[in-house]
């Protein structure tokens, strides 16, 4: 099945996407790292980018006529406007794309789509414009007036979302929230997924179920002390003192379940080395140890023994102390570029181009590949069921 991918970034969609079996035709990005890392790794031989076309652009400037009746439709418009630690613009901000994003499927009618966004889109602020992302998806063919708001819009689409009037163009529409450390990542990383089915296709889609879990984790560490020992951790370094959050998963633990326990840093990291303070690692690229890490208000870092935090691009860069590690003894370290990737899912072999600035905004707003393959697979699998 043929695809196209929107918003490319540094390509963590795109590797899932691929994983899941379905076959890129190009890949839409316009920031200039970004595009060189897209291109340094096809370049290297990376398998999901073999053979593909990579347009460094505006999605809005694209010809569509090479994509009508391609198959499915990825990417993951910009998040700042919807983001907890941007300027909540929504509607209002000019990076907002979800308008572009559904003019494109318009035009080309996928058989389905897979949109990536912050958790802040499904903030109560944003309830009305979340509807109107939803309505604007379901009946793409349903226009506004051009000096119209949105919120004009929205009730012109709910008008004919209750009609019965000749459809055309619509899509089964589900919006779904989910916690990536729920699904074997070793990071907490809440994001919200927008799926859609083309309606003369049928077909049946639920999200799939998470395979770890929060209790089983603390069970692991707290109860059997599993954790501990698979990882041979001396007993002079484990944690002796829950904090108020594990405390409240202690108190309601119920019986053993057939999930997992989240992976943590240290089970994500354990084969890495450590940073490299003389010059780059022989090994590992961009993965040299960064100095000057410390804690302030609000910025404390990611526990050793837990998910990380949401690795972020930020409004400014790198966020002050959400990509540092905190380990059992208290003491901070930045995490270095490799480490980033690998909590984001990237395999080692994954190259970016930029400075450590600009390459960890690549890694903040990236889809991890192992969440976009779960996603994008079960989407397949759906869209192969309506072909029987």
């Amino acid at each position: 099945m043929r695809s196209l991918e929107l918003f490319a970034g540094a390509g963590g969609l795109a590797i899932g996407v691929s994983d899941a079996g379905f076959i890129h035709d190009s890949l839409v990005e316009m920031d200039r790292h970004a595009v060189r890392t897209l291109e340094i790794n096809r370049a290297g031989g990376f398998s999901p980018y073999g053979g593909v076309s990579i347009l460094e652009d505006d999605v809005r400037n694209i010809s569509l006529g090479p994509f009508r009746g391609i198959d499915f439709v990825s990417g993951g418009p910009p998040c700042q406007p919807f983001s907890n630690g941007g300027k909540k613009n929504g509607n209002g901000d000019s990076r907002n794309m979800f308008p572009a994003t559904v003019d494109i499927i318009k035009e080309i009618a996928p058989k389905a789509f897979l949109l990536e966004n912050v958790k802040g889109l499904a903030q109560k602020s944003f309830g009305n414009y979340l509807e109107y992302v939803r309505l604007r998806l379901s009946y793409p063919e349903v226009e506004g007036s051009h000096d119209g708001s949105w919120e004009e819009h929205l009730l012109l689409l709910r008008q004919f979302h209750t009609s019965t009037a000749g459809r055309g163009l619509t899509y089964n529409v589900s919006i779904v929230w989910l916690n990536t450390a729920d699904y074997g990542l070793a990071q907490k990383r809440e994001r919200v997924f927008i799926v859609g089915f083309r309606s003369d296709i049928n077909a049946k889609w639920k999200l799939p179920n998470p395979t770890h879990s929060e209790e089983e984790l603390v069970r692991a560490q707290w109860v059997t002390n599993e954790y501990w020992e698979s990882n041979k951790v001396p007993k002079k370094e484990r944690l002796t003192d829950p904090d108020h959050r594990t405390n409240q998963v202690l108190r309601n633990l119920g019986e053993c379940t057939n999930l997992r326990p989240w992976n943590t840093i240290r089970t994500c990291l354990s084969d890495l080395p450590p940073p490299s303070r003389k010059g780059k690692s022989r090994k590992f690229s961009l993965h040299e140890y960064q100095p000057g890490a410390r804690a302030y208000k609000g910025h404390t870092g990611s526990p050793y023994d837990q998910p990380s935090k949401t690795i972020k691009a930020g409004v400014n860069g790198i966020p002050g102390g959400e990509n540092m590690i905190r380990f059992y003894d208290q003491e901070l370290r930045y995490m270095t570029i490799r480490e980033v990737a690998r909590l984001q899912g990237f395999p080692d072999e994954y190259h970016f181009v930029g400075s450590r600035t600009a390459i960890m905004r690549q890694l903040g707003n990236a889809v991890p590949p192992d969440i976009a393959r779960i996603l994008a697979g079960s989407i397949k699998r759906s869209l192969e069921e309506c072909e029987i």
